[in-house]
């Protein structure tokens, strides 16, 4: 029996274990083990488990890979965890003779210093996450806590931010994007761009931003940041049902953003003449003048600009322009006024309650809102 006025911190731990069922005394030693590793690998080169998808995962896998042959000295080894065979990151690791291993991994312990993961989509639980002596870090697209979750590109664009960034967070459980902040740095967002193409600038100054993280790595988790509690916002995935126009509603504004952000993947859509019809070649805002100056158009109302071959939409604040249309089959806008929309003029003429407008969509069956709420 130690006496209690001589008991030391480490005697309590030894009378702790030596008493402790067989079960705890592994789960202790177990901890005891990776504190041991954690001091024994404090810097790089590091061995590193990488989780990825698509192409913005990629543009860090590349410069990972790259890293192990760099005078940097900054990768040992470097494995891919992926959830399916047919993404650009399973193809990449392949081509380049990267081990791959299919979620959930096995054979984790003891093996990497570090994980990473990128554009990923699974949450890591706790168990996994301990495994890593340095913990898993995470590149995200935006200057968190700004636009967490899985599509913070789409919704900076969509918002008319100005200025994003990347960061780079340390993986906690239970909840994404919440993390402390390693790293991080601003990106002006370029006038008029798309999606794909902010996309792609920050997919490169994300890669350069973990090679830097990983380089101070020790130092940076000393000084990590925790995010803030105000200015959070969240990002939730695309679905089809943001596609479907509401001519009261939107500004031109709001419509060109809605286009840049997701139009290259999902068409913009309207009702008309009670189907459906995928609005292509967004040309922005028009400046038309009708000849019947006394009639206010309604939103909706649809007239062809002959000289720029341009269907013209009138919305909340004005007419944005569309350079074609896919109905039974893509047709120009000539092709739309000579085949529908002049017929449809000339039966308003006769009568007053013909339809001649595209009309914002109302409802839709449960099967519709299923399909469009779905990932795209």
């Amino acid at each position: 029996m130690w006496p209690n006025s001589r008991r030391t911190g480490a005697a309590l731990k030894i009378l702790h274990l030596c008493c402790a069922p067989t079960g705890l005394r592994r789960g202790v030693e177990g901890r005891q083990r990776r504190v041991y590793r954690c001091m024994s690998t404090s810097g790089p080169p590091w061995k590193l488990l990488f989780f990825g998808s698509d192409h913005f995962a990629l543009e860090s896998l590349k410069l990972l890979t790259a890293s192990r042959s760099s005078s940097e000295n900054i990768v040992e080894s470097l494995e891919v965890v992926t959830l399916s065979a047919d993404v650009p990151v399973t193809r990449f690791a392949q081509q380049n003779n990267l081990p791959v291993h299919r979620w959930p991994p096995e054979n984790v312990d003891g093996r990497f210093d570090v994980g990473v993961v990128v554009s990923f989509g699974c949450l890591l639980h706790e168990k996994l996450i301990n495994k890593f002596p340095h913990g898993i870090l995470n590149v995200h697209p935006s200057l968190l806590p700004r636009w967490r979750g899985p599509a913070p590109v789409f919704h900076t664009i969509l918002h008319g931010d100005t200025v994003t960034g990347v960061t780079v967070m340390q993986i906690r459980p239970h909840r994404f994007d919440v993390g402390p902040i390693l790293n991080q740095e601003l990106h002006q967002v370029p006038e008029n761009c798309t999606a794909e193409e902010l996309g792609a600038a920050l997919a490169e100054k994300g890669a350069h931003l973990l090679i830097d993280t990983l380089m101070t790595l020790s130092e940076r988790m000393a000084h990590k940041t925790e995010q803030s509690k105000t200015g959070s916002t969240f990002a939730p995935k695309v679905s089809g049902s943001m596609s479907w126009m509401v001519w009261e509603e939107q500004t031109c504004d709001q419509i060109d953003r809605l286009y840049r952000a997701i139009g290259s993947r999902i068409p913009l859509r309207t009702m008309w003449m009670g189907r459906a019809i995928k609005l292509l070649e967004f040309v922005g805002k028009c400046h038309i003048s009708l000849s019947d100056q006394k009639r206010k158009p309604v939103p909706g109302s649809v007239t062809y600009q002959r000289e720029s071959n341009t269907l013209a939409v009138c919305c909340k604040d004005g007419w944005v322009g569309f350079k074609a249309v896919l109905l039974k089959k893509r047709l120009t806008a000539a092709d739309f006024y000579n085949g529908y929309l002049h017929q449809t003029v000339q039966q308003k003429t006769l009568c007053p309650t013909a339809q001649g407008l595209f009309l914002s969509r109302k409802g839709g069956t449960a099967a519709q809102r299923m399909r469009e709420n779905s990932v795209l």
